[in-house]
């Protein structure tokens, strides 16, 4: 009587074979990814906003030494540092954000040789091109059209970054374009589909991948209770948010590169910077 040695299954494409049994739940690690990020991203931000307050500080005090002017009360030093310009709070954005994300992937989820090898494969391929352009279209199509029937409703919310993207974009579209069209596609993709969408399709659950990193995509880009978004208002935004990052997460698992979901969202955004320089409204 002879014995057959299983075989496993070979690894999805673009990503590592699954973990062995005992190697811990992959909700798990998703969950220590989420919550690291969201430390790293604090912590940044914090960083980000001392650096920004030592720099106005050293300026505003370069300025009272020039002038000759007594020392200011501390109720004086706030009112002469302010608060961040359009400039400085993207610029904190992108340190704070794009550093998580960096940190996020060195550390967690290093694309391995064979992972990069497949990827640049998928970079030759035709169809991946395709796709690309095919799911950034709807991604947009599909948006727009939920905001229209939502207008139709009497929903007309209004994105949290709105405000700060317009002014940016009256005083520096060129830097705003490159933020928004190359800078913050390649990071918020490193983070929500490389890091934590893929430790799951790696353990073989993209489905549950595709819906945790989704929500997770829309949370952060609409925290409930920070603007004056009602519930049907963050909602509609929470639909929009969510279905672009499950589109992506398809798209980055169809074509096996990472780079595919970085070019749909990139079109996306370009889409929404040229209607808000356009229009003054996404």
């Amino acid at each position: 009587m002879s014995t057959r040695t299983q075989v496993p299954p070979p690894p999805l494409p673009g990503v590592s074979p699954p973990p062995p049994r005992g190697s811990g739940s992959p909700v798990a690690g998703f969950l220590i990814d989420l919550g690291l990020a969201a430390l790293i991203l604090f912590g940044l931000s914090l960083l980000a906003g001392l650096l920004w307050g030592a720099v106005q500080g050293m300026m505003v005090g370069a300025q009272l030494a020039a002038s000759g002017a007594a020392p200011p009360t501390p109720d004086g030093i706030s009112n002469q540092l302010g608060q961040p310009g359009a400039l400085a709070q993207v610029l904190m954005a992108l340190f704070a954000t794009g550093g998580a994300a960096l940190i996020l992937y060195f550390w967690r989820r290093r694309a391995t040789p064979a992972e990069r090898e497949t990827s640049h494969r998928a970079l030759g391929r035709p169809a991946t091109w395709g796709w690309t352009l095919w799911v950034g279209a709807l991604v947009i199509i599909g948006s727009n059209g939920i905001g229209f029937l939502a207008k139709r409703a009497g929903i007309e919310p209004v994105p949290t970054n709105l405000e700060l993207m317009s002014s940016a974009a009256a005083q520096f579209p060129v830097f705003l374009t490159l933020f928004a069209v190359v800078l913050a596609p390649a990071y918020e993709e490193l983070l929500f589909r490389r890091v934590l969408f893929g430790r799951l399709w790696q353990a073989g659950k993209p489905w549950l991948g595709v819906v945790l990193s989704s929500l997770a995509f829309a949370l952060v880009h609409e925290i409930p209770g920070t603007t004056a978004n009602g519930l049907a208002e963050t909602a509609q935004l929470w639909l929009i948010y969510g279905g672009m990052g499950a589109a992506f997460c398809w798209l980055y698992q169809r074509t096996g590169t990472l780079w595919a979901p970085i070019g749909a969202h990139a079109l996306n955004n370009a889409v929404a910077m040229a209607m808000l320089m356009a229009f003054g409204t996404t």
